[in-house]
């Protein structure tokens, strides 16, 4: 009957910090030592409320005193800078300068300058590995739908040297040859033809059309092409055959807009459309006065009776699909050739760990 109440599993982690630290009564409990899940949610949910509340005030009074100086007329507090990825890369020396005439020099020599100086109009060749899945033609689908002049050749058992000889007498400028794997596309090869290069790119996070919320359905019209972050020696060189892939002479009332952002060695792809739209706003009438609602735009006049329609236009983008990941992990001389290929860049793995990033 007099027994001693049995201690919760809270109540004892209390009791044995007393005992530890006597003097510390308020000494915060962690929620990963309280075995009871409702008790545990319940203090994580506490201490998640307090630094919501601590981080609001740190907010009001770095407001308070931006404010108090400006009165004073006095300069800001110093900003803290927080420490990312960015701001704490390594200085790489390959990245390309304004006034770079070896650069320019190389860029009029390269294997892409007479189609970006639109001597030629690119005519993409697209195929597959040997054995694919159902899903690789459906992403091969949309990949003709975003590359104008891109023209779908099923690869059959023709070795990839038949396939470059093929392209070659057709007067194809590029080869694009999307791998497969446990039937998902992972990786993309890129061939620029006669004379190469070739990029290998390893691809992933591949979402397509029809998976994509609220997408929208791309237009016939010439794309406009977007590059950003490429800005090494290398990145330069990967985004100028990125860039004679797609015509030079984008079609701009067509709203269509290709991008490729290179982040962390990363690119990311992304195809969307422009839309306008006009928005309404609450109407004035002649004495300056709000209209009740935008609904009332008939009825609201100016002092010469004319009804009054106010509003301004707002751009957003729609996406159209597809989106994916590519990650380079070679770049070779000439056309594709796994045994007697010379390679101009390779990916190691120690470049995963280091902050020293080869796009950026």
């Amino acid at each position: 009957m007099g027994g001693k109440r049995k201690m919760g599993e809270g109540e004892a982690v209390e009791e044995e910090e007393k005992e530890v630290n006597p003097t510390n009564k308020k000494r915060q409990i962690l929620p990963s030592l309280i075995k009871n899940k409702e008790k545990r949610s319940a203090v994580f949910a506490k201490l998640k409320h307090e630094k919501k509340l601590e981080k609001k005030k740190k907010h009001k009074a770095r407001e308070a005193a931006d404010k108090r100086a400006l009165d004073l007329g006095e300069e800001l507090p110093p900003r803290k800078i927080p420490r990312t990825i960015e701001n704490t890369r390594e200085f790489d020396e390959t990245v390309c300068k304004p006034n770079d005439e070896e650069l320019f020099k190389g860029n009029d020599a390269d294997e892409f300058s007479k189609i970006l100086r639109r001597e030629f109009t690119p005519k993409i060749l697209i195929t597959t590995c040997r054995y694919h899945s159902t899903r690789g033609p459906a992403f091969i689908s949309e990949l003709l739908t975003v590359i104008p002049n891109a023209h779908y050749f099923k690869r059959g058992t023709y070795d990839m040297k038949k396939i470059v000889e093929y392209a070659n007498n057709k007067e194809f400028t590029s080869i694009i040859v999307v791998h497969t794997n446990r039937r998902e596309p992972d990786a993309l090869l890129i061939i620029g033809l006669p004379d190469g290069p070739t990029a290998h790119f390893k691809l992933s996070k591949l979402v397509l059309r029809k998976d994509i919320k609220n997408h929208g359905n791309p237009t016939t019209h010439m794309p406009e092409l977007v590059l950003n972050n490429f800005t090494t020696r290398l990145g330069h060189r990967v985004g100028r055959m990125i860039q004679a892939l797609f015509p030079q002479d984008p079609n701009f009332r067509g709203r269509r807009v290709v991008t490729f952002h290179n982040q962390r060695d990363f690119i990311f792809f992304r195809h969307h459309r422009y839309i306008f739209e006009q928005k309404e706003n609450k109407q004035i009438d002649g004495k300056g006065k709000k209209a009740k609602d935008a609904k009332d735009t008939k009825d609201t006049k100016d002092t010469k009776g004319e009804s009054i329609s106010q509003g301004k236009m707002i751009a957003r983008l729609q996406e159209c699909g597809p989106r994916f990941t590519l990650k380079l992990i070679s770049l070779q001389h000439g056309t594709f050739d796994t045994k007697g290929g010379e390679y101009e860049w390779v990916h190691k793995p120690e470049m995963d760990t280091s902050r020293r990033r080869f796009f950026l």
